[in-house]
């Protein structure tokens, strides 16, 4: 059985206190807080706010330093859409 992929990131830009635009291959813009991670041991030198805006597009989901990433469908599931 093949599962279907969901959209996947096309681009992203850091926002203030800690949220993200995400840009989806769908054509979606969709906003995620990070505030969320910031408590758990692996997603905590996000808190610097120098590592949080150096995230970057990597493999269809968000990455930092190439240590942290992030589910792409779990990032969609629990980001909001953008309205414009």
């Amino acid at each position: 059985m093949i599962r279907e992929l969901g959209p996947r990131v096309i681009g992203v830009e850091p926002l203030e206190n800690y949220r993200l635009l995400i840009i989806w291959s769908n054509g979606e813009k969709r906003e995620f807080d990070v505030t969320r991670l910031l408590s758990y041991e692996p997603f905590r030198p996000l808190q610097n706010e120098e590592v949080f805006r150096s995230v970057q597009v990597k493999y269809g989901s968000i990455f930092w330093d190439d240590n942290m990433d992030y589910c792409p469908d779990t990032l969609y599931i629990n980001s909001n859409p953008v309205k414009l």
